[in-house]
């Protein structure tokens, strides 16, 4: 049975098998920055805190790529959503960062529980394959190819990262704190 905080986060379990705790941690981790982004509008997905560019709005779009970029094109060897199939990165590399300025709300929201949704899906059928033993299609530059073990775990820390900046960011918008 899942348990459900105060702000309807997913408990990661307490007693569980690798695949369970893994991806606890990681539906954990997601649904605190859904919270932290929870009830803002424009201004406050785009506003910034200290000398930081880093907006809420830019890292949901991010987080979107993230999901994406690991668990579908990496991982399952699929081509770049359509969100991201036709960016020039080279011309600018924090693109999902800044284009978010240019994104509603709603959009930002849609676009990065899209991402989640695929990447679950994706998740799912490695773990059908070969587990969390299954590795990516494709190989990082230097020709390795990383578990989905690995993956689970890097996409924890890159959410728990980038939900310190979200705590920042949220307090500095309207004074709201927790976790």
């Amino acid at each position: 049975m899942t348990v459900i905080d105060d702000q309807g986060r997913p408990e990661p379990p307490i007693a569980a098998n690798e695949i369970e705790t893994l991806v606890g941690f990681l539906e954990f981790h997601r649904a605190t920055f859904e919270w932290k982004c929870a009830g803002l509008d424009a201004a406050g997905l785009s506003a910034t805190t200290a000398s930081s560019s880093m907006t809420l709005g830019g890292m949901m779009k991010h987080l979107a790529l993230v999901e994406d970029s690991w668990f579908s094109e990496r991982l399952l060897g699929n081509e770049p959503g359509a969100e991201w199939i036709d960016v020039d990165w080279n011309a600018d590399y924090d693109w999902d960062w800044h284009s978010a300025a240019d994104d509603s709300p709603e959009r930002l929201r849609q676009v990065w529980a899209d991402a989640v949704t695929h990447s679950r899906a994706c998740v799912a059928a490695a773990l059908e394959r070969d587990g969390l033993d299954t590795l990516a299609v494709t190989a990082l530059a230097d020709g390795t190819h990383v578990s989905l073990r690995w993956m689970l775990v890097h996409m924890i820390e890159e959410y728990a990262r980038h939900n310190g900046h979200a705590d920042l960011l949220r307090e500095a918008i309207d004074g709201e704190t927790g976790e």
